[in-house]
């Protein structure tokens, strides 16, 4: 295998410019298995790679932490000046002239060893059917490609689920590669804190404060370690039962706030089941607990309105709309007559988007003639 495939993560460094380089402000040029492709100066090999079509395992990274190179998956090996190194890819910066080959028979059979370290501590896909959406986590997906046997090492002892009462977070440790994306994401991106790790080695396991139990932690249930976790160890309990082949999913917008984060409702047959952030969304994934578990439950409410309703001889009674529109409007020319427009006050709400605000004040100052109007979120 050679010493730079074992050789721990450096903080690699752009080749030093010589008179015949380009200066760092323009593309760097340079070769992914031969395929030609420019990056900006400050560009990664694996940014580098990703634009050519060719990926490789990243069960360590998610962009928005930016890069650990702790799982050792992505190595590529790099040419420079006739000089070839094994480097991560994910904390490489690509160099101009630079050859990158991602798939050599060298780093395939690596890559293969360190996903069977990684079976010998927790369960065997065979665990899984085809149909588990486990199966179809994003190590999983490595292990099938890598053709890596979970028999292949002795195991280890396996690593305890964390009996949690929380109804939104399945903590199934069991399934857990110490990749630590869960803890990362909690304590860099979120700034909540609410997890880390406990122990060392296979000792180790993902621990929150207090007593291990996320409801008594300062876990605000964003879910993003649900989203990032690469092997199932942590899940939607919402969407637990759901099969990943029937589904469907509609990009859409939260509707709990103005902010506006980008999500994906999860359908079967023809039902909502749960969501999904979209991490193409200016929001980049970042939901709260309503939004992420929350923002579409109240569709199956029974207590929904689902037609206008009219109270009549003191029973709410079904109305069509223009009967509802009809009798508010009356109500409101009556009171402007009786006691003048500014005996009405509009409330807007901070549970919309900037447009429908606009379009209440215009209402407010236009059809109804005053100028009270405030926001809920003062009161």
């Amino acid at each position: 295998m050679g010493q730079d495939l074992a050789r721990p993560a450096s903080r690699a460094r752009p080749v030093p410019l010589t008179h015949n380089m380009k200066p760092l402000n323009l593309p760097l040029n340079l070769q992914v298995n031969g395929i030609g492709v420019a990056v900006p100066s400050d560009a990664r090999v694996l940014d580098a790679l990703r634009k050519t079509g060719f990926d490789v395992p990243t069960l360590c990274y998610d962009e928005r932490v930016g890069p650990k190179g702790t799982c050792r998956m992505c190595l590529v090996e790099v040419t420079v000046g006739g000089k070839t190194q094994t480097v991560a890819s994910c904390t490489s910066f690509a160099a101009e002239g630079s050859k990158v080959e991602t798939h050599t028979e060298a780093l395939k059979d690596y890559r293969r060893t360190l996903l069977e370290m990684l079976l010998s501590e927790t369960s065997a896909p065979k665990r899984f059917p085809d149909d588990d959406p486990t199966a179809h986590s994003e190590f999983y997906r490595a292990v099938r490609e890598y053709d890596a046997k979970p028999d292949a090492l002795p195991l280890l002892e396996r690593r305890k689920p964390a009996p949690d009462p929380n109804p939104f977070i399945q903590r199934d440790y069991d399934l857990c590669i110490a990749c630590y994306r869960c803890t990362n994401i909690c304590n860099e991106w979120e700034e909540a804190g609410a997890i880390t790790v406990s122990g060392r080695g296979q000792d180790s396991q993902i621990f929150s404060f207090f007593g291990n139990n996320l409801l008594d932690s300062p876990c605000t249930f964003c879910g993003q370690c649900i989203n990032t976790c690469p092997t199932g160890a942590l899940t939607d309990r919402k969407l637990a039962g759901v099969d990943p082949f029937k589904t469907e999913r509609t990009r859409t917008i939260c509707p709990y706030c103005g902010v506006g984060c980008g999500i994906n409702l999860i359908t079967q047959d023809g039902e909502l089941a749960g969501t999904q952030p979209d991490f193409d969304a200016p929001s980049r994934g970042s939901l709260c607990v309503k939004g992420q578990f929350a923002s579409w439950e109240f569709v199956k409410s029974e207590e929904r309105l689902k037609y206008p309703l009219i109270r009549k001889d003191g029973v709410l009674q079904r109305a069509s709309w223009d009967e509802a529109l009809d009798l508010v409007a009356g109500k409101f020319k009556q009171i402007i007559e009786e006691d003048g427009p500014d005996s009405i006050v509009c409330w807007a709400s901070a549970r919309v988007v900037t447009e429908a605000n606009y379009l209440l004040q215009k209402f407010a100052r236009a059809a109804i003639g005053t100028n009270n109007i405030d926001n809920c979120s003062r009161t």
